[in-house]
């Protein structure tokens, strides 16, 4: 089966994935009306025609209308972006992305910090 990472996408692409997974299915005009400066309703409809032949997406037809969806999951798709990052500017340390995202968080509440504190206890019960 073909490996759909996202590096591989245009900016465009890139937009309308985004969008894909932020509303978690779309028609072409709800897609459209969502991209900044869109293109013409037709460029979209081929952009996401292109899509499912990338394998990045599938469509369903309901009524007259074509529902696009993502075909790997919200999640799977973060885990492969938040790894890619990982990879690309923190050397795969976890450890290094978390304190450079420390260092940038300046409205993190003591409830957050809370939070991320037990987080990190239960992964060290964990043994991770």
């Amino acid at each position: 089966m073909q490996k759909h990472t996202h590096d591989k996408l245009s900016r465009r692409e890139r937009q309308i994935m985004d969008i894909i997974y932020r509303l978690g299915k779309a028609t072409a005009a709800e897609v459209m009306d969502r991209l900044p400066d869109p293109p013409s309703y037709s460029a979209v409809r081929a952009m996401l025609r292109i899509l499912e032949e990338k394998g990045h997406l599938f469509h369903e037809q309901v009524g007259p209308r074509y529902i696009y969806k993502a075909t790997v999951s919200r999640d799977r798709a973060k885990k492969s972006a938040l790894k890619r990052v990982l990879d690309t500017f923190f050397e795969g340390s976890t450890t290094q992305a978390v304190a450079a995202l420390l260092d940038m968080s300046d409205d993190l509440s003591n409830n957050d910090l809370d939070r991320l504190t037990h987080l990190i206890d239960d992964a060290k019960a964990e043994g991770r």
